[in-house]
């Protein structure tokens, strides 16, 4: 077994779990420096260079407690005429205020069930009709969170499995503090005599009983309160072993002691910043690179260095509204301040919400109703608050930072970790999938320089020209016998709603509608609907034929994979006889839709029933192998992360490079205002618009000259979005959309039409000549100039699929 400091330190920066001896070893042995520079290396590996906080406001539920701890001036004994807990009055007006200074969480802070100590704490809660302390507190969060919107983080000291199931569905999470496990600190003279509730035992028994509750807990250590070094590791293994057994702690605050007037503690020395970072850079090798480790940096102003530099990767809550009320001598730094200091740091602060980012992005585990709700609805992919307020599909204008970095990409400078794979990609390395998933975390300059990247690769590998072709899309059905969570626009047999009625057309409307589009200038048409029950592959062949009976030149461009199994199954036939039937019938193309995200981690939630990852790549290979085209798309922005656009991605690029059978990558964010489960609490709002024209950027470096060409959706994205993405990697507008009404169900307003001359203005936003295309990316001739295209009159119920 290795057992000098150093190799373990080794071993440990390779995601090693060392024991607790091991742990010793290093404790008692390792040079500061390499410690510190192991704990770096590992916060990086684990968090990049964001440095986490959250904007809350502290509310002092009751200053009365039964405990007397050595160091503290929160505590208040009762006062003749004093209230005792706060009024919910009061509690509101300090949530109001914090929600109007764009807060998102409420800290409930209070001294531990006071009532089993002080009768004027007991009679105050017989007056308010409530059984314990615990009861008022999970009244307050409930409506604090109910007409604010703040998301309570509560700190009630111990607790048992009641009190938890209690407080859980009014928390995003919850915190006690461990500070220390070592017993003796209870003992006369000691910083926990007389504080019956900071036993070790009881507090980590609290900790497990929230484990088996499902509750994210923060927790940690107090540094120099009497403990020493030794028994500091002892307390940081004792939280290992808890989150060991449940992973419900979110996050591990290592807080410095401070000496306060009034206190027994007054004089007792203050550790120093050295041996602060030490205990920081412990917790960091005891919890490993994923961990989040918090120091409070109001405790520490003018050493953010030394904390980052030793594991620290988040600040905790800053409240630009109230004070630190236990350490009220202390302030908060203003964010801008805080926000400068990071920088200085060489890393940047982002906002996170009471629940941190790994915990955010498996909501569904740790929160319930709508606290869950909220949460998914203010979180990315990552788990961090949204940057913006714009949502795909909405109309809504690009923030101007956003729209700033992308113009000014070119200018921007990546960190080392981001500029080693950009450098990788250069030399014609496929990034793995760490790597790929690390790109779509970027933010402001690593944005910019990923964005830079991809618009310079995109201008070599096709220039500068952007492509759309005029098409027509027709949804022969909206009838559909699967249950994807994310589609608003498939009903039930006969079902109608305020979305409209559930509806069929036959061939002969079918092939009325593309002579129409023809007429109108389409030389495409794009046919997918709903997997009808009574439909069978025979109906997909009637459909071609109608259309090419009708219109010999048109492309069809129709039936995604999902439709080609189904049609094939309900014959009978193999996938590969069925689509060479298609072809014969004359089917020119395949959309790339049904593939949403190609991971069936995510498929279980989104489309349980339909087909696999594996199903769409083979309907996919089998075409491809019959010389039949095919587009390929990624709907985006629900329950995924970034680790599932990864292997998407590198699924599309995979396929490409057996068959160079797709045309191009068309990135689908989703349109969730109608979606039923964003309206079941079970999604996210759509991508961030960061996530957004990342997802047109990164493929554009992964796929390269394999598949030369990224698709922008401009009725997801809406014009000005589209304009960026065009700066980000994209060189196509796809269609003109006659009869658009998929995005339309999922409740977009971003338009149904564009004419050519709509689709020369978004090219020459972005300083782009405008070109049109066939399907398969050939040349035609330039289109008549007509800025006057009008929807056609027709039944409201014809649609598409967007990004066929």
């Amino acid at each position: 077994m290795d057992s000098k400091p150093e190799d373990l330190l080794a071993l440990a920066l390779d995601g090693a779990r060392l024991s607790d001896a091991q742990i010793h070893v290093i404790a008692a042995g390792a040079a500061t420096d390499a410690l510190l520079a192991c704990a770096e290396r590992l916060t990086l590996k684990g968090h990049g260079h964001l440095v986490g906080h959250s904007r809350k406001v502290f509310i002092p539920v009751t200053r009365m407690c039964r405990n007397a701890c050595g160091y503290c001036t929160f505590v208040a004994p009762p006062r003749s005429g004093a209230a005792v807990f706060m009024h919910e009055e009061e509690v509101l007006q300090i949530a109001r205020a914090g929600a109007s200074a764009g807060c998102r969480e409420a800290l409930f802070t209070l001294g531990e069930k006071p009532e089993l100590r002080h009768r004027a704490a007991r009679d105050a809660l017989d007056a308010m009709g409530h059984a314990s302390t615990i009861a008022y507190v999970a009244a307050l969060a409930e409506r604090v969170f109910r007409e604010t919107g703040l998301l309570p983080h509560i700190n009630a000291g111990n607790l048992d499995a009641d009190e938890f199931a209690l407080l859980r569905p009014h928390a995003a999470s919850m915190g006690i503090m461990l500070e220390s496990a070592a017993e003796r600190l209870g003992e006369r003279g000691q910083a926990h005599w007389n504080c019956p509730d900071k036993a070790p035992a009881a507090r980590l028994a609290t900790l497990e009983a929230a484990g088996r509750q499902r509750v994210a807990m923060t927790s940690g250590i107090l540094v120099g309160i009497g403990e020493t070094p030794a028994e500091r590791v002892e307390a940081l293994l004792a939280l290992r072993a808890v989150h060991e057994r449940h992973g419900n702690l979110q996050e591990v605050i290592v807080q410095n002691f401070r000496a306060k007037p009034r206190t027994r503690m007054a004089h007792a020395a203050e550790p120093g910043v050295a041996e602060h970072a030490r205990a920081i850079a412990m917790a960091r090798i005891v919890f490993g690179a994923q961990m989040s480790i918090q120091a409070p940096p109001n405790l520490r102003p003018g050493a953010l260095d030394a904390l980052i530099a030793a594991g620290v990767n988040d600040w905790g809550g800053i409240s630009p509204v109230t004070i630190d009320h236990v350490n009220p001598e202390a302030a908060w730094p203003e964010l801008e301040q805080l926000a400068q200091e990071t920088r200085r740091c060489g890393r940047q602060l982002a906002e996170r919400l009471a629940i941190v980012p790994a915990f955010a992005r498996e909501a569904s585990r740790w929160t319930e109703g709508d606290i869950r709700r909220i949460v998914l609805r203010s979180a990315d992919a990552a788990g961090w608050v949204r940057e913006d307020e714009w949502l795909a599909g909405a109309g809504m204008k690009p923030a101007e930072h956003l729209a700033q970095l992308v113009t000014t990409a070119s200018r921007q400078q990546a960190s080392p970790a981001i500029a080693r794979t950009l450098a990788r990609i250069a030399a014609g390395i496929t990034p793995d999938e760490d790597e790929l998933a690390h790109l779509f975390t970027a933010r402001g300059g690593d944005f910019a320089a990923i964005v830079g990247a991809a618009d310079t690769l995109r201008a070599t590998v096709v220039g500068d020209a952007v492509s759309y072709v005029n098409n027509c899309n027709i949804n022969y059905t909206n009838i559909c016998q699967h249950r994807c969570g994310f589609c608003a626009f498939a009903k039930s047999h006969a079902a109608s709603t305020m979305r409209g009625p559930a509806y069929t057309l036959d061939a002969d409307e079918v092939a009325q509608r593309a002579r129409e589009a023809w007429d109108r200038g389409a030389r495409e048409v794009c046919m997918q609907g709903g997997i009808h029950p009574h439909y069978d592959g025979d109906t997909y062949l009637a459909l071609t034929r109608a259309v090419r009976a009708a219109l010999p030149a048109m492309h069809i461009h129709a039936f995604s994979p999902l439709e080609v199994l189904h049609g094939a199954r309900s014959l009978g036939l193999p996938v590969a006889d069925y689509l060479g039937r298609l072809r014969d019938a004359g089917l020119g193309s395949l959309p790339g839709t049904a593939a949403e995200i190609l991971d069936d981690e995510v498929r279980a939630i989104i489309c349980a029933d339909k087909l696999d990852t594996a199903e769409w790549l083979d309907v996919m290979r089998a075409a491809h192998q019959l010389g039949i085209r095919s587009t390929a798309t990624i709907m985006f922005g629900h329950v995924d992360g970034a680790v599932h656009w990864a292997r998407h991605l590198l699924h599309i690029r995979g396929l490409q490079a057996e068959t160079g059978g797709f045309t191009e990558f068309v990135p689908l964010p989703f349109v969730h205002m109608e979606s039923p489960l964003w309206h079941k609490g079970r999604a996210r709002s759509g991508p961030s618009l960061r996530e957004a024209i990342l997802m047109h950027a990164v493929p554009r470096l992964v796929f390269g000259n394999l598949l030369p060409n990224i698709q922008t959706s401009w009725v997801k994205m809406g014009r000005e979005g589209a304009a960026l993405c065009l700066r980000a990697g994209a060189n196509d507008l796809g269609g003109t959309l006659m009869y658009e009404s998929i995005t339309r169900s999922a409740g977009g307003i971003n338009g149904e039409l564009m004419s050519d001359d709509d689709m020369r203005a978004i090219a020459a936003r972005a300083g782009r000549p405008l070109r049109r295309r066939t399907t398969t990316y050939g040349p035609v001739p330039d289109p008549v100039e007509d800025s006057s295209i009008a929807v056609p009159t027709v039944d409201r119920h014809a649609g598409q699929v967007v990004g066929c």
